[in-house]
């Protein structure tokens, strides 16, 4: 009906501000930036589209670009107790942000790790949770911590600890490309966005990792969902448990902006502590991002490059500890998404592009390879084929966010002939915790 009116009248600033709206409800964070700004270039004073820009950047991490619109709707309508209490919130993370780069170059060297006494945190004698066996994971811990989650109960601090202290080591040391050779099977699954019982459906179905059932998880294991805690610690453990046969690749929300808005480092703060949070931030710098199998499949997060000429070589040289950049091929492996037509185009998402099958068709020819695996988009079906058979979508996460009523997939791929075979799921119940509950409430869509 809007794409209708604004062909109509395309000089109207309520129609873009309404479509904005409608791309913000999708996630579509680059397409409703646009047509807020567009809405604003056409009346200036239509305080709706300052409110919508501002909502947009948010999503997008552009913190002082949020606030500078929402100072302007506070002061049209200092009576507004929503736009004050945006404003505030947004004024408060700029702040912090700051705060955070002031003292950046002070603790460049140092971690969380460094200040951690590993050895002399006790455990109370009335825990009566799962422990690590003498300091490692072990398939009966993993068993044992499941079944704690599973029935809402909290792993003590200091195996949190230890699994991360121990998984952070064990990922410093792995290159960015990962390169396996597959000889029997693998298990692709997609985003699994905190939906923890989902997580654990899979492993019923699927039965659990192991040497002989090898899994990967293509980024995305937390924010959104409210459990993203337990599946990460989960994922983390088995990482530990199965270093060569459990393979975990960083979505885009393996970062530090996206946890701050969408939950998860609001949940670690409620859980466990805010130092947490930052050894968690320091371990998802260390996560692969891409993995290549038999040297015909490339798997990534997000999916191809916004320039051509893109070589393994290039995701082999790589340097991921860090937050990722605006733009550049660690971005794109993070963000991009493919799109139906030939050539590239303005990403929805307000980061990276949208890659076409000729993208990927000579992307794959350069580097030799028969076809790409990715998720970050959730799909009807759980997975999705595109581009010839070339360029696959797996999504993990089903019901998404309790409201998409999609289905969720993951691949098992042979080693013998790398055909995939897709195996969808439908999501399970789960405790009464809604989704975003611990999501920053700039967030929880209280837009005008």
């Amino acid at each position: 009906m809007t794409m209708n009116a604004l062909e109509l009248n395309p000089a109207n600033a309520i129609y873009f501000s309404n479509r904005s709206l409608a791309y913000l409800r999708t996630e579509c964070y680059g397409y409703a930036l646009a047509d807020a700004t567009k809405c604003l270039e056409i009346d200036k004073n239509y305080i709706k589209g300052y409110y919508r820009r501002a909502t947009s950047n948010m999503a997008l991490g552009k913190f002082k670009a949020a606030l500078k619109d929402y100072e302007t709707v506070v002061r049209v309508r200092p009576n507004d107790k929503d736009a004050k209490m945006k404003y505030q919130e947004c004024n408060k993370i700029v702040k912090q942000k700051a705060f955070e780069r002031a003292i950046a170059s002070d603790e460049m060297k140092k971690s969380v790790v460094d200040s951690l006494d590993i050895e002399n945190m006790m455990i109370e004698d009335e825990y009566t949770g799962p422990k690590l066996e003498e300091g490692k994971v072990t398939m009966r811990f993993m068993k044992e911590m499941m079944e704690c989650f599973k029935d809402q109960k909290k792993l003590h601090r200091k195996c949190a600890y230890q699994i991360l202290i121990q998984v952070k080591e064990l990922l410093s040391k792995l290159p960015s490309l990962v390169e396996i050779t597959l000889k029997e099977k693998i298990t692709i699954c997609g985003d699994t966005h905190g939906q923890f019982y989902d997580l654990l459906n899979i492993f019923e179905l699927n039965g659990l990792p192991s040497e002989t059932n090898p899994y990967l998880f293509n980024g995305d294991f937390v924010d959104r969902g409210s459990f993203s805690l337990e599946v990460i610690l989960t994922l983390f453990g088995f990482k530990l448990l199965l270093p060569d046969s459990f393979y975990l690749l960083r979505g885009n929300h393996e970062t530090d902006n996206m946890n701050q808005m969408y939950g998860f480092e609001g949940e670690v703060k409620a859980k466990y502590t805010t130092q947490m949070f930052t050894l968690f931030s320091e371990v998802f710098q260390w996560l692969p991002l891409a993995q290549c199998i038999n040297g015909k499949v490339l798997v990534m997060h997000g999916g191809l490059f916004s320039e051509d000429g893109v070589m393994l070589d290039d995701l082999r040289k790589i340097d991921r500890n860090r937050q990722p950049p605006d733009s550049g091929p660690m971005c794109d492996l993070l963000w991009s998404d493919p799109q139906p037509q030939n050539g590239r185009s303005v990403s929805k998402r307000g980061v990276s592009c949208q890659f076409g099958p000729d993208v990927t068709e000579r992307f794959l020819d350069q580097n030799k390879l028969d076809y790409i695996v990715r998720s970050h988009e959730v799909k009807a079906e759980g997975y999705e084929v595109t581009h010839s058979g070339k360029c696959i979508t797996v999504f993990s996460a089903p019901n998404y966010c309790d409201q998409m009523a999609n289905k969720g997939a993951y691949i098992h791929l042979r080693g013998s002939d790398l055909k995939p075979e897709f195996h969808q799921f439908t999501a399970v119940p789960h405790p009464n915790v809604k989704p975003m509950a611990y999501a920053n409430s700039l967030m929880q869509m209280g837009m005008m």
